[in-house]
């Protein structure tokens, strides 16, 4: 983090701060059954549900030894929760997250975050004059949502995206979400289709279930789709008549528990979680330090080249005029020493000018992308999309930053700082995924209790 914030790197500041608790985030479609999923998994009625949008707000839900609520304010402000980061997202969504703790639930070690239900609106969302990280859903919603959804996502130890018969992936925002919002992050993305036991007819949950798939496809740029949970949540008694339903059901009713066991794994998987979030924020680092030196060292080229001309030329002119004035032309040398000042002043303006362009031209999409290939060819020529897929993340604000401040002011990693990013990545990261996994039925406080006895 020290890096970091040298070098105005990628990551936001605080970023090696994590939540209180593991949780499980929800994102969907409006009345997809979300708020009745979490009212399900925590069996108490916590969540309002109903078929119009009944909630937009994030809301939080926490077990605590009694039933409490508190507002945004109170929320993003506590120190200790670890929502503290989302002020920078402004007041408008300070004022619609809100808190819920709740005692004698079913899930006393994680927390389940509800999001508002997302649907398209007629104002349009190309809002003129906001940067592209902030232009989707701010005229709709007050905040930067996408941002605000991936901020959550990011931290999160399960995701669940809800779809429901009625829009199975029809509506425009909920499919910008998962592009946007929820790339990268397949490892702990569940999508699930909810109220599957809507259907009344084969055929119309062939054409929902088909519809959905179609429109995934045009987002997931794979041959291969996800897994999609079909489930439904149980009515009043449906639970205990599960023995008389018909096969389809038991097979809802079958991937509904699959689903919530994904759900109770959360604080299991908040340590993966943790250290595939540090390699990944370790990695956007390291391409950031290694483009940002590059570029500079090429811009210092030019400028130290640039310097050395002027000088030579003045000193041309010194020289000139220290050879006129020893054979005792002193008119001359006066003459010789102007004319050398003048071309050093008049070839420093020309460079200024030239190394302004330079700059300019470093900078720009053009610029950064010869760089890229120019650092990282042997992983291109390998054809390597881990590598693709970072750059992509890291072009946009590498740019940023660097018009920002101006190469000029800059601050540049030392090689001992990039040295020091590879060996986490060699060194320490590989460690963690050791002691991390199971192995003999280890957990991960034996092993590195193990690791520590033996001075390691």
């Amino acid at each position: 983090m020290p890096l970091n914030t040298k070098i105005r790197g990628p990551l936001e500041k605080n970023s090696d701060k994590t939540t209180d608790l593991p949780f499980v985030f929800l994102v969907g479609n409006h009345s997809s059954g979300k708020s009745s999923f979490i009212n399900h998994v925590l069996g108490r009625r916590i969540q309002t549900a109903g078929v119009a949008p009944t909630d937009d707000c994030f809301t939080v839900v926490a077990p605590g030894p009694s039933d409490i609520d508190q507002d945004g304010p109170a929320l993003i402000g506590d120190p200790d929760m670890g929502f503290s980061n989302l002020r920078h997202f402004g007041p408008s969504l300070i004022h619609h997250t809100r808190l819920k703790i709740r005692k004698e639930t079913n899930a006393p070690g994680f927390m389940m975050i509800d999001s508002p239900g997302m649907i398209d609106s007629p104002v349009t969302q190309n809002t003129i004059g906001l940067s592209s990280v902030g232009r989707n859903n701010v005229m709709d919603r007050g905040y930067d949502f996408e941002g605000v959804v991936r901020w959550f996502a990011e931290r999160a130890d399960v995701i669940l995206l809800f779809f429901d018969p009625d829009k199975p992936g029809t509506t425009g925002e909920t499919l910008s979400i998962l592009v946007n919002s929820l790339g990268g992050m397949d490892h702990k993305l569940y999508i699930v289709l909810n109220k599957a036991d809507q259907f009344k007819k084969i055929h119309d949950f062939a054409r929902a279930y088909g519809s959905l798939c179609w429109n995934l496809s045009k987002v997931i740029p794979r041959k291969d789709l996800p897994r999609i949970y079909t489930m439904c949540l149980p009515v009043a008694g449906g639970e205990a008549s599960e023995g008389s339903l018909k096969e389809g059901l038991k097979d809802l009713h079958q991937t509904r528990h699959d689903v919530v066991s994904e759900v109770m794994k959360a604080p299991a998987r908040r340590i993966d979680n943790a250290i595939t979030r540090l390699g990944d924020s370790i990695n956007l680092l390291l391409m950031h330090s290694k483009l940002t030196r590059e570029t500079l060292k090429q811009y210092k080229g030019v400028m130290w080249r640039n310097r050395a001309e002027v000088g030579l030329v003045g000193m041309a002119g010194v020289g000139a005029g220290a050879g006129a004035f020893s054979l005792g032309v002193p008119q001359a040398a006066v003459g010789c020493a102007g004319v050398g000042f003048l071309g050093a002043v008049g070839l420093g303006i020309w460079n200024g000018q030239k190394l302004k362009e330079e700059e300019k031209r470093l900078l720009s999409e053009d610029g950064l992308e010869q760089t890229f290939r120019r650092v990282y060819s042997r992983q291109i020529s390998e054809g390597d999309e881990f590598t693709a897929s970072f750059w992509g993340r890291t072009r946009e604000p590498l740019r940023m930053n660097l018009t920002a401040m101006g190469l000029e002011n800059a601050e540049d990693a030392t090689a001992k700082d990039i040295a020091g990013l590879e060996a986490i990545l060699e060194d320490d990261i590989p460690r963690l995924r050791r002691l991390a996994s199971p192995k003999k039925g280890l957990g991960f406080r034996d092993l590195l209790q193990g690791e520590t006895n033996k001075g390691e």
